[in-house]
Formats: structure tokens, sequence, C-alpha cells
């Protein structure tokens, strides 16, 4: 029985400061009948602290699977009166960190829901969650995602500033990130010069902004943080590498049709100075970056 009981703290060690009383396995879901235990709780309108007891109900939520099964927790909950003369406020009590007010589920499953529907959202979140054994709508999904509170964190040493259309060629938005995490930091309503030279004076700290070949964007970095350095982000970098190597084969087009015209005969070695003798008088690339 010791080792029963050792096994069943084990596996719901997430659930104190409830007393487990019981564990029942019902094929398809696992019940937790629990209750809380015999403390004194604080009286939500005077602050008093009570131990007198009014009545009892239960409380029943979802907690986290185990072996691919729903788990349900059911809760013996007291209701308390104050005992301060004047208040008599009957109350239930609160259980911090195990059950949330008005919340079907246990407080490390809401963690792990918000964790999903972060990444994925609605649909494609409680598909995820439908395979790990938590039963969940699209709907319930998104109202979990919008109680996520937006971080109000740091502002990052290295920012990444570039445009998005929310309407092609009608409407533009600018999106920040940071350049170290890839998390996104905000998303601002046009790609203007006013608008992110704000943004950049209202959020002081930022050392390197990595940016695309917008004039308008170095503008307003130059004048809302005239230290930072701007550099060029990856795919723009990529991008005027081949273009520059593109120019680079173009102006030289008439060094591939002498050597192709010339003749065959000789050794390698001619062949290749007359390769060399042709690009030397081949005019030079324009527009390199």
């Amino acid at each position: 029985m010791k080792d029963v009981n050792e096994f069943v703290q084990t596996v719901f060690s997430g659930l104190p400061p409830l007393v487990i009383e019981d564990v029942v396995d019902e094929g398809e879901r696992i019940v937790v009948r629990a209750r809380t235990p015999r403390d004194t709780a604080v009286c939500p309108v005077c602050g008093a602290r009570s131990e007198r007891v009014h009545g009892y109900h239960w409380r029943t939520v979802a907690d986290v699977p185990v072996d691919e099964r729903r788990v349900v927790v059911r809760v013996r909950v007291r209701r308390l009166v104050c005992p301060t003369r004047g208040c008599r406020h009957t109350f239930r009590e609160q259980v911090p960190g195990v059950l949330d007010r008005y919340q079907r589920r246990t407080t490390r499953l809401t963690r792990q829901v918000k964790a999903v529907v972060k990444e994925l959202a609605g649909r494609a979140g409680a598909r995820l969650l439908a395979i790990l054994a938590v039963s969940l709508s699209r709907h319930t999904a998104l109202r979990a995602l919008l109680r996520i509170p937006l971080s109000t964190g740091r502002v990052p040493r290295v920012i990444g500033v570039d445009d998005f259309a929310l309407r092609r060629r009608h409407r533009y938005a600018t999106v920040i990130i940071d350049a170290e995490t890839h998390e996104r930091i905000d998303v601002l309503p046009d790609r203007t010069a006013d608008t992110l030279e704000a943004w950049l004076r209202e959020h002081p700290g930022v050392e390197i902004v990595c940016r695309d070949g917008s004039a308008t964007y170095a503008e307003a970095i130059r004048r809302a943080l005239p230290d930072a350095v701007q550099v060029a982000d990856r795919w723009h970098m990529w991008h005027n590498l081949c273009e520059a190597a593109l120019s680079e084969v173009k102006a030289h087009s008439t060094c591939w049709a002498t050597v192709l015209d010339a003749p065959l005969a000789g050794t390698r070695s001619a062949a290749c100075s007359t390769r060399a003798s042709a690009c030397s008088n081949a005019p030079a690339a324009s527009n390199w970056p």
C-alpha cells in the first residue's frame, strides 16, 4: 500500500496541495478524487482568515493526460464563513497554482494548452491537442490564445526590420523582430520613415539594425539611432550577389562567343591564353554593388 501511494503521488505530483484520496481507472479516462487541505482561507471581502465550514461542493476539472488517456480531477472544495462581525460573508476557498477561478482545467494543463495554441492557433492546435488526449474545440483554443498576455520584455540589442503586404500594391506594414531569437516584437501600421523613427525613439537600446535596401528605413534609423550599425539582411545580401554575378557574366558575353569560335587545334595552354586575352579586351561590368 505504501508503494502504491508513493506511485500515485509521483504520477500526480503536479496537484499539490490537494490531498489525493482515490484514483479510479474507468478505461477511457482516469478519475482522481481529492480534497483541499484543512487550512484556513482568506476572506476576499475583509481579508480575515477563517476555518468555519459552511458547506462542501464538488469541482470537476481536466488535468494533464496519463498514458494517452484523459484525466479528470474531482475536488471537494469547502465553502467557508467569514468570522468577522458585520461581514459574515461566505466564500469558496481557492487553490492557487492548481485550480483557477471559473476554469475547467488545472493550471498545469492550461499552461500546456497555451503553449500549443501559441504556436499553432485554433484548428491546428485543436487537432494536435486531440492527439495528446486533450479534448478542445478550435473556438476554445482561440480563447485560450487571446488570454495569453502580450510580452513586455526588454528591447533586444539586434533587431530586424522589413515590410510586408497587407493588401498588395495598396497597403503595407512593417514587422520588427528580434534578430537573435527570431521572435516578433511589434508590427507597425505602415512602412513610413516617421512611424519607424517614432518606434525606435520609444525603444532605446538597439545597437544593430538588420534591414533591406529601403532608403526610407535607412533614413529613419539614421535619425532615431545615429550610433546604431545598419547591416543588410541575408536575403538581400544573396540577392545582390546573384545580380552582380549575373551582370558580370552578361558583360563578358562577347568573351564566350570569341572562345567558342576559336579553332580547337593546339594545346590546352593555347586555348587558355585565348580565353585570357579575350576576357582582357572585354568591357568592364557595370552596376556592381
